[in-house]
């Protein structure tokens, strides 16, 4: 499993993980688009949107390994902000190639990433 250094690992002065530590011995957790309702608290919200950014910042518009990347924190973006980079696509693989879909994602978070 590939650890992306210099990644946030959560979101400051929460519990929201961006990153695991090791690999789960149990196997891989696949990635799962998760619906994202309007009744959504805004600290899930801003979680959702900094770990967004911090996709933006670290990789930009080129495809991405998943690696140490949290499956429940991209589980919130996946099928719509991130999307997957290659075909076949195996959710439930560490080395899964993954890209940001910039025009999901300033449909569904307006201005927070600049292209270019």
């Amino acid at each position: 499993m590939l650890k992306h250094r210099g990644f946030p690992g959560r979101l400051p002065g929460t519990d929201f993980q961006f990153t695991i530590r090791r690999a789960n011995p149990k196997g891989v957790t696949p990635l799962t688009r998760r619906e994202r309702f309007r009744d959504r608290k805004s600290v899930d919200r801003k979680a959702d949107e900094m770990f967004l950014l911090a996709l933006w910042e670290h990789f930009g518009e080129e495809p991405f390994e998943r690696g140490n990347l949290d499956a429940g924190r991209l589980s919130w973006l996946f099928g719509r902000e991130v999307i997957p980079a290659e075909d076949p696509f195996d959710p439930a693989s560490y080395d899964a190639l993954l890209m940001l879909d910039m025009k999901a994602i300033q449909a569904g978070f307006p201005g927070l990433v600049e292209e270019g």
